[in-house]
């Protein structure tokens, strides 16, 4: 467990975010710090760093065909998340990505059907631009193939052509998600304990942590923008990163099964394409909710598009 100081630190950390004037300018760093989740992270017992948060770049290249082998540099995982911004005239849609070196499984995978090299699973934030920071109207969750929808208390939206799939819980007013160890698939967080009682609680900071153990309940993590000059976004088409647009390159279990989020896609949610949670997520939320009154689907700024 971290010292009461690193819980301080934490504490202060969610004050400061959630406590700037209304009529300050908010930059994307602040708006994404400020609704940036507050991340429960389950933990398997027989490998807990395997779940630990990092970068695709955490080994200090962007190969991405040796992160699998480099993921026991404990010292590197430090947390971090990615995050994207764009918006209408009438919202801002946050993306944040969490990053694993490994899907992994701790049974044998001799054909490489249930585990892959790089692992980066997500969630939509659709923010209606009210007062400085917004106020935070739905969410949508990647968990492998499939997305799932939530609503936060007091958000007038209802289900569209999906159902939404539960409420979206709020700590110290930041939306808190869950991700599974292992498969890392993601989803809102429900109040509930980890299971088997062992997990990492990951906190937004100005700089990452390493976690004491993989039971650790205050690890801070930090923001990296996608779209960055030397991000992410920018290396789309490189192949030392990507085997296709879209999709990392991995060669431990299922060659290339891993998707940064302009390839995240439902396996069957209509018309809502491949890549649009991050491309074009108006679309998505306009088709995923309802009952959600003023809704803009012009982006005013869109750097994917």
């Amino acid at each position: 467990m971290k010292t009461i100081r690193a819980s301080l630190l934490a504490v202060a950390l969610f004050t400061t975010a959630l406590t700037t004037p209304a009529n300050a300018a908010v930059s994307d760093h602040d708006l994404a710090f400020h609704w940036a989740p507050v991340h429960h992270q389950d933990t398997d017992s027989s490998d807990h760093d395997a779940d630990y948060l990092s970068t695709v770049d955490f080994d200090g290249d962007w190969n991405t065909l040796n992160n699998w082998e480099n993921q026991p540099q404990l010292a590197k995982l430090t947390g971090a998340a990615y995050y994207s911004v764009t918006e209408t005239s009438t919202h801002w849609f946050l993306v944040y990505g969490f990053y694993h070196p490994r899907d992994w499984d701790d049974q044998p995978d001799p054909f490489g059907t249930r585990t892959h090299e790089n692992d980066l699973e997500g969630v939509l934030l659709a923010v209606r631009k009210d007062a400085s920071f917004g106020r935070l109207e739905a969410a949508v969750t990647v968990a492998h193939s499939d997305f799932y929808s939530y609503t936060p208390a007091g958000s007038p939206y209802t289900g569209g052509s999906e159902t939404v799939d539960g409420t979206l819980l709020l700590t110290g007013g930041r939306p808190t998600t869950f991700q599974e160890a292992k498969g890392h698939g993601l989803y809102r967080w429900n109040g509930a304990e980890f299971p088997g009682g062992d997990g990492v609680v990951y906190v937004p900071a100005a700089t990452g942590e390493v976690p004491s153990s993989g039971n650790d309940r205050s690890v801070g993590y930090r923001l990296v923008n996608i779209l960055d000059a030397n991000g992410m976004w920018a290396r789309r088409n490189n192949t030392e990163t990507f085997a296709s647009f879209g999709t990392f390159r991995g060669d431990n279990g299922k060659d290339n099964a891993a998707h940064a989020p302009w390839g995240w896609d439902d396996q069957n949610d209509g018309p809502i394409y491949r890549g649009y949670l991050a491309t074009d997520p108006a679309a998505v939320i306009d088709r995923y909710f309802a009952n959600k009154g003023s809704f803009s689907l012009t982006y005013t700024r869109n750097a994917f598009r």
